[in-house]
């Protein structure tokens, strides 16, 4: 197995895990550089605190598209909060069938979350586009112009020519082993140019064997774009480091020791 200092887990709820102490503190020990993002903006100021303590893991402030129904007010929170961070996440649309029905209260606070950020400059968004890419990308070209802001596109499950539009854009794609594992989005992520492409766990929402993943199991996402591309596991490791380092470096920020 990839040895795990180095790699790059850049969606993860680690607050989500049975102990948010502990799941950070195996996160830093294992050296993978991690992004914890929150569902609300409730859940910042403990992410943060712990995030603070180590060299490794960096928190995200997020208002999570499936809860907007239930915690648009809380907008202003995550706006009051904004300053504090760089990362932004998760935010996004859900267009599935459970969460349709407030599609279009989501837009109102994506939009405004895009506007938000591009106001400040300098952030780098963590997005969910179930069902509603064509939408999160519309949105993005409309309210943040590459130049105030980076956005990452988490479990894209696009098409080609969406994939082809965003990169256009200027976005990332973080890739996790449960899109590896999907016949359908295999040949989406494989068209994908390996310099825009970040690694994640969506941990503890997918599996490794019969458990919750953790930030550590990316090394299995790793040898998956290994062999996709048809490269070693550690060419992977080193280009998506190199690819977390130039988003980091977007607006002459120096990325975190190590990197």
């Amino acid at each position: 197995m990839l040895p795990t200092a180095g790699l790059v887990d850049f969606h993860c709820h680690l607050d989500l895990y049975p102990d948010h102490q502990v799941a950070v503190q195996e996160s830093e020990n294992a050296g993978v550089f991690t992004l914890a993002v929150t569902t609300t903006p409730r859940a910042w100021p403990r992410n943060h605190e712990l995030a603070q303590r180590t060299r490794h893991v960096r928190a995200a402030l997020g208002l999570h598209p499936q809860l907007v129904a239930e915690r648009a007010g809380e907008i202003d929170l995550w706006e009051r909060h904004l300053a504090e961070t760089r990362y932004v996440g998760e935010v996004g649309l859900d267009a599935g069938p459970r969460f349709y029905k407030s599609i279009d209260l989501q837009k109102r606070v994506f939009q405004h979350v895009l506007q938000r950020c591009a106001d400040a400059g300098d952030k780098i968004i963590t997005v969910h586009s179930v069902r509603a890419v064509k939408i999160v990308l519309d949105h993005i070209e409309s309210n943040l112009p590459p130049t105030r802001g980076k956005v990452v596109l988490h479990w894209f499950t696009g098409t080609k020519a969406e994939a082809t539009r965003a990169l256009e854009l200027g976005c990332y794609f973080s890739i996790n082993a449960a899109m590896l594992d999907n016949q359908r989005h295999l040949a989406m992520v494989a068209a994908l140019p390996i310099d825009r492409l970040l690694t994640e766990t969506d941990g503890p929402f997918t599996k490794t064997g019969s458990r919750p993943s953790k930030p550590a199991d990316v090394a299995v996402v790793v040898e998956m774009l290994g062999k996709l591309h048809n490269v070693p596991s550690a060419t992977v490791a080193t280009t998506v480091r190199s690819n977390l380092r130039s988003l980091l470096e977007h607006g002459g920020h120096t990325p975190p020791r190590g990197l």
